[in-house]
């Protein structure tokens, strides 16, 4: 029986470790930012995406620890209390919240997680993990595009398309606090961009785990 060739470098130990990045994804409502964490998560094997806590009643076909964690008010507090919440919110009378233990094992390991929040979720997130959180802000090129992508979408009337767009102005307007903005004039050169930005914050040297030994390392042995 044959087996395939080991190489002497797929065997040894990394001297170099990195911890995950949690990349944090907000746009306006039709600017693209669905679409593009969908082909990230399709296309990257090492991103996860975060998956929150809600206390509201599951729509049909959600499943639990897919789509939501769905809980009860009482325990959803307790989370609270308990510090086991990155960040949370109540919106529409509903609770909702990213748990804190799956996001950080994830980080340990080395897997990235993505969040696809709105500002006040990437504000959040950002004031609790302030050196793990990466931010990117995803423009449309025009508010004539972003509103024709909003009439576009089926069973929506013209008033609810005034207060989308009004809502996305609303936005735009926190578009400093991130650390990145693509602008999606075209999907797949935005889809290369975001892809960039993750490539350069996978390998940042206060990321990379093991570093200052393997250098101290190498120094040693060049005297």
């Amino acid at each position: 029986m044959s087996s395939e060739p080991t190489s002497a470098a797929s065997t040894e130990r990394r001297p170099v470790t990195r911890r995950g990045v949690m990349l944090v994804i907000s746009s306006p409502s039709g600017a693209g930012k669905t679409t593009l964490s969908r082909q990230l998560l399709k296309e990257s094997a090492d991103i996860r995406l975060s998956v929150s806590a809600t206390t509201r009643t599951p729509r049909p076909g959600e499943v639990d620890g897919r789509d939501y964690h769905f809980v009860s008010r009482e325990a959803f507090e307790a989370m609270i209390a308990g510090g086991e919440l990155l960040e949370w919110a109540e919106v529409y009378g509903n609770l909702y919240g990213t748990p804190r233990a799956p996001v950080e094992a994830a980080l340990t390991s080395g897997r990235d997680v993505l969040f696809d929040v709105d500002w006040q979720g990437a504000d959040a997130l950002k004031d609790t993990m302030p050196n793990d959180v990466v931010s990117v802000f995803i423009l449309p090129p025009s508010m004539e595009a972003l509103a024709a992508r909003l009439r576009g979408r089926p069973g929506q009337t013209e008033e609810q398309n005034a207060r989308r767009l009004a809502a996305a102005a609303d936005d735009i307007r926190h578009w400093e606090n991130y650390d990145f903005v693509v602008v999606n004039d075209d999907l797949e050169a935005a889809y290369a961009e975001l892809v960039g930005i993750l490539r350069a914050e996978r390998v940042r040297r206060t990321r990379c785990l093991g570093l200052e030994a393997h250098v101290a390392e190498l120094l040693r042995v060049a005297g």
